[in-house]
């Protein structure tokens, strides 16, 4: 190994040390959705992380009610479902007295919903002056991730906005239409947002294959 290519390999361990040192001195919480990312991640910021898991969303709209407020600008009525009332207990606790708690959950508008709604959630049950702060990752490495923490960001509404829209469509032609399809077609079908378009689409392409009618022609050549 030559000395350039040695001095350069120090001075980026030089400065990962000096990065995850910046925010040692401090107490952080890193939230991530899977369980088996915590033990990876607490290896890589060190003790002075504590690193725990949503194991998925900790807030959503209940399974056997429609929980959309048509009238009120179809806003949704979200719930705590029953097994998830111990991880909310403990991001509370664990919430207490940090300077910084990093939501990490994933890139997308599924993990950026999560990372709201465990902000509110902390929130409404933790009164101290909180500093919650959005990282987002790509890969599972000690530069990936000490890169996230040294540039975090802020919970993007318009991913949000756009998950809760989501959920809000599914739930509309989900609810309302199949029990229709259960009256008028057969029982146990079921509609969706995307599924019943798609369907429609194949419907008519059939329709027009079946309707097509083939004409004799004749190609000239030269």
């Amino acid at each position: 190994m030559t000395q350039d290519k040695s001095d350069d390999i120090n001075l980026k361990k030089d400065e990962e040390r000096s990065s995850t040192k910046s925010l040692n001195n401090k107490k952080n919480l890193i939230i991530v959705e899977s369980p088996t990312k915590v033990k990876t991640i607490s290896t890589y910021v060190g003790k002075d992380f504590e690193v725990v898991a949503t194991k998925g969303h900790i807030r959503d709209l209940p399974k056997y009610s429609l929980a959309i407020d048509i009238k009120n600008s179809f806003e949704p009525k979200y719930e705590t479902p029953k097994e998830k009332k111990e991880t909310i207990d403990k991001l509370v606790n664990l919430s207490k007295n940090k300077e910084n708690i990093f939501l990490a959950s994933d890139n997308d508008r599924e993990g950026e919903a999560i990372a709201y709604h465990v902000s509110e959630i902390i929130k409404e049950k933790n009164d101290q002056n909180l500093n919650f702060k959005r990282i987002v990752f790509n890969e599972i490495t000690k530069p990936a991730i000490l890169n996230a923490l040294e540039n975090p960001g802020e919970i993007d509404i318009k991913k949000v906005d756009s998950q809760k829209a989501r959920r809000v469509l599914d739930r509309l032609v989900g609810y309302q239409v199949s029990p229709i399809l259960w009256k008028k077609v057969l029982k146990g079908l079921s509609a969706g947002r995307v599924q019943t378009v798609a369907l429609r689409y194949i419907v008519e392409r059939e329709e027009e294959r079946e309707n097509f009618k083939p004409t004799p022609y004749w190609p000239i050549y030269a």
